[in-house]
């Protein structure tokens, strides 16, 4: 009787053993399987906030079937205590482990309110923007030139978020005097730009910045980003290049850039002036005459005079022979690449042919009738 009372228990135990390992082998798919959600969403995880509420707003808003099972597997991974605060775009069918990735990951927030500050040659403005998960696209909820404009009560309102993004985005060929001005009007940072920083040395790029974050720390961001640049175009420069040093090379980086918005074009452009370098030419780049009038500090606003380009300042190309003494914007990395690696041509002149581009020409009586072409296009413009 007892032989027959172990062997029943012995057949219970591997029956319970059994169901047990099916449960986890189930429990396990249903945390590795893709989830319910029918769209992208935007969690917000506030700061403070601990697994159970956030599994508890994930079930109500159709992201994870079972509240229990998302707890247990972050436990098990022990990713309970790394639950981070921000907003984060979870991807529509996101699994329970991979949303559980997603808000312990650190890092920025993926989505939510985004304070966006864009430094633009002509202007600067700071959007409000919010992402739409479902189109992962940003909706812009409220512009504003901060140097003219009151800041809206959309501004206000994101910057008191704890999870709103704030970002600056420098186009390429701003001035160092622009950029200081637009920092300066940025009410989210702190502390002060003692001087303008050197023309040329601040990197066109986007920079993700805490509110509050410091100017001075930015500009010096900028600054090693860019040296970083110049440093690893120049270790990979052309031979025989008529540039001495990394300097005059971001020299004529920043030409290239105030010459062309067209990236195709960037190497032709930088043949044309790497080959009047080494024939002595003069640049004669009207880029470089505006510099001399503004010095950066703004945009001209009008066509050039005569009397400009005739006029002599240090950066003036028709009346100096050579690179002028410093850049004359802030040139991209592709415009530093573009200096060190131009194309191999024998154009020495090139000038708008109507379309955002250049026509390009290797002697005088091509450039002539592309030059002709030119304000035959300008003529008609005018008269329409």
């Amino acid at each position: 009787m007892w032989k027959h009372i172990v062997a029943n228990a012995l057949t219970l135990a591997i029956v319970i053993l059994i169901g047990f390992g099916v449960y986890i082998v189930w429990a396990q798919a249903q945390y590795k399987n893709p989830g319910p959600l029918a769209e992208a969403i935007c969690v917000q995880v506030r700061p403070g906030e601990n697994m159970r509420g956030l599994s508890e707003d994930l079930v109500d808003r159709g992201a994870v079937a079972n509240g229990t099972f998302f707890r247990l597997g972050a436990e098990y991974t022990d990713k309970s205590s790394l639950l981070k605060a921000g907003s984060f775009l979870v991807p529509e069918g996101s699994s329970m482990e991979e949303i559980v990735d997603i808000v312990t990951r650190g890092g920025r927030s993926t989505c939510g309110v985004e304070v966006l500050m864009r430094i633009g040659v002509a202007s600067s403005r700071i959007e409000v923007r919010e992402l739409d998960p479902s189109t992962n696209r940003f909706e812009v909820q409220a512009s504003f030139n901060p140097a003219e404009e009151v800041a809206p009560e959309e501004f206000d309102a994101a910057a008191a978020q704890n999870d709103t993004r704030f970002r600056i985005a420098l186009a390429e060929g701003v001035t160092s005097w622009q950029i200081t001005e637009a920092l300066n009007d940025a009410a989210f940072l702190e502390g002060e730009i003692a001087e303008v920083p050197p023309e040329g040395s601040l990197a066109p790029d986007s920079y993700e910045v805490r509110a509050g974050a410091s100017r001075p720390d930015l500009v010096a961001q900028m600054q090693d980003r860019q040296a970083a640049r110049l440093d690893a175009a120049w270790q990979n420069r052309a031979d025989d290049l008529p540039l001495s040093t990394p300097e005059e090379a971001l020299i004529l980086a920043s030409i290239i850039e105030k010459e062309t918005g067209i990236a195709e074009e960037r190497r032709t452009v930088s043949s044309v002036f790497v080959n009047r370098l080494n024939t002595g030419m003069r640049l004669q780049t009207d880029p470089t005459v505006i510099y001399g009038v503004t010095e950066g500090r703004g945009t001209l606003g009008r066509g050039l005079r005569q009397s400009e380009l005739r006029g002599e300042t240090p950066w003036n190309t028709y009346v100096i022979d050579g690179l002028p003494p410093t850049p004359i914007a802030n040139p991209g990395q592709a415009s530093i690449e573009a200096a060190l690696n131009p194309d191999e041509t024998d154009y020495i002149f090139f000038v708008a042919d109507g379309t955002g581009g250049h026509a390009f020409a290797t002697n005088l009586a091509d450039h002539n009738r592309n030059v002709a072409e030119w304000r035959r296009i300008e003529a008609e413009r005018a008269n329409q």
